[in-house]
């Protein structure tokens, strides 16, 4: 046998090992599949999200009501005849605060709740200008004096919606009556010097902050119920809605520049405190005291110089309205029938 047919055979006989080039070559095949299989799997999950998505368009139901500004178009809902108005305003990235808010609204009988969706959430635009408390605050201001809400009104805020009350609060004074906190957010401690100063333009364009969306993600996520309220006091409609509004909504435009002002709007009111006239109630989730030790002192002292205020821990997520609303809707009345906001 020639040598050459030996050395051939021997290199591909079974159980032998391959020399090291041979093994690199194999990995890289293996990858380049891998890569391949990948690039397919999104290319197809693009295409089918983008069919679905074009269904759901087509076939959605929105709800609420449409408010016209002269920025662009905000959804907002109303519900109850009678009673005081208490405003309800999200916290950053909700996909759909009146989907999300629903359990908290039907316990707030006595009440006209006006829940609003600003710009780049639920139904309403998802562009928008820079994302300033400035901005944020009179389009709000607007949206309320278009739809002639009774004065004053209770502002409520859930998480970084807490940097809007503190702000609408001190720049439309006569317009609050009383201010009420779910887990909201504190400016202390989430604002620094250090962060650079953003332009008054947003930043163009967000592909990447909406891929996950584009590419279906969001959407497999959210079928997956990984994302769902806790708690069972959504309907299933409900869910299902605030499932497809997460994957339409997911790293818009509007909120990818909202969320990056956080820290610029943190400053601007980090030497604010809340007018000592205007009664507060906060509710804190204890998970949340839990995980950020303090969570609790920080609203204590931002508290400290408002006449009459409370704060009321409930077990719970950062979401206490999803599981603790019955609790918080008889809270809310009783903490408002002694300043007079309830009749």
């Amino acid at each position: 046998m020639p040598l050459r047919s030996f050395f051939r055979r021997t290199r591909s006989a079974p159980g032998r090992p391959l020399p090291h080039g041979n093994r690199r070559r194999r990995a890289l095949r293996i990858a380049v599949a891998a890569v391949l299989t990948i690039i397919g799997l999104l290319v197809a999950s693009t295409a089918a999200n983008l069919v679905l998505e074009g269904t759901e368009r087509s076939n959605a139901v929105a709800y609420g009501e449409k408010v016209r500004i002269d920025q662009g178009t905000i959804n907002v809902s109303r519900s109850g005849e009678t009673g005081p108005t208490i405003v309800l305003l999200s916290g950053l990235g909700t996909p759909a605060p009146v989907l999300d808010f629903a359990p908290l609204v039907r316990e707030l009988t006595g009440f006209r709740v006006v829940a609003v969706e600003g710009f780049g959430y639920g139904y309403s635009d998802m562009t928008a200008r820079p994302r300033t408390i400035e901005n944020m605050s009179e389009e709000l201001h607007t949206v309320l004096s278009t739809l002639a809400v009774d004065r004053p009104y209770i502002l409520a805020g859930h998480s970084i919606a807490g940097f809007t009350t503190l702000y609408y609060a001190n720049k439309y004074p006569a317009e609050v009556s009383a201010v009420i906190g779910i887990d909201p957010s504190v400016p202390a401690g989430m604002a620094s010097e250090q962060d650079p100063a953003h332009t008054d333009a947003p930043a163009a364009g967000n592909f990447w902050e909406r891929l996950p969306s584009t590419t279906g993600l969001v959407r497999w996520a959210a079928a997956l119920g990984l994302a769902d309220p806790a708690g069972d006091n959504h309907t299933p409609e409900e869910r299902e809605q605030m499932r497809m509004l997460a994957s339409w909504n997911y790293g818009n435009g509007a909120l990818t520049d909202e969320t990056n002002r956080v820290a610029e709007n943190a400053a601007k009111l980090r030497a604010l405190s809340y007018p000592g006239h205007v009664p507060v109630l906060e509710f804190l989730s204890r998970e949340t005291i839990n995980q950020q030790p303090a969570w609790l002192g920080s609203h204590e002292r931002q508290l400290q110089h408002v006449a009459r205020h409370e704060l009321v821990i409930l077990d719970g997520n950062h979401y206490l309205h999803w599981t603790q609303s019955k609790a918080m809707a008889t809270k809310i009345a009783e903490f408002l029938k002694p300043a007079g906001t309830v009749p």
